[in-house]
């Protein structure tokens, strides 16, 4: 792996600990690397009320675009779940919305597998409005 994808699953594991999961017990951390260098870290914050859970990538993301970066290279996901996660279904239509392809990084910190996929891969057929 690079050194730079290196430090985005680093960086993801510095908040994984933060996590707030009472309900699934399986915490998750994300970190996205913007296009200019910045990265942005998230964690999953689950409710009572499973519909307004949000999800680390999310969480990421929207921090990303609350400090102006809208264009991602690369995102990391950090579990302690014994296989690494792939993003929901909302998450992967969140990445699209702002780029056409990412290179996404899934680890366990538990059994250290570590997974790279492209967001192309994992949606096909994207829906996307043109704007």
């Amino acid at each position: 792996m690079s050194i730079e994808i290196d430090k985005l699953i680093s960086e993801a594991e510095k908040v994984l600990d933060n996590s707030y999961a009472p309900y699934s017990r399986i915490r998750v951390a994300s970190a996205v690397l913007c296009s200019d260098g910045r990265v942005f870290t998230g964690v999953n914050v689950e409710n009572s009320s499973y519909g307004l859970t949000v999800c680390a990538e999310r969480t990421a993301i929207f921090n990303a675009v609350t400090n102006g970066c809208r264009d991602f290279r690369a995102i990391a996901i950090v579990t302690d779940f014994d296989e690494p996660l792939t993003p929901c279904g909302a998450c992967r239509q969140v990445m699209i919305e702002f780029v056409s392809d990412i290179i996404i990084v899934s680890k366990s910190v538990k059994t250290g597998i570590v997974k790279e996929y492209r967001l192309s891969e994992l949606l096909p057929h994207a829906f996307k409005l043109k704007r």
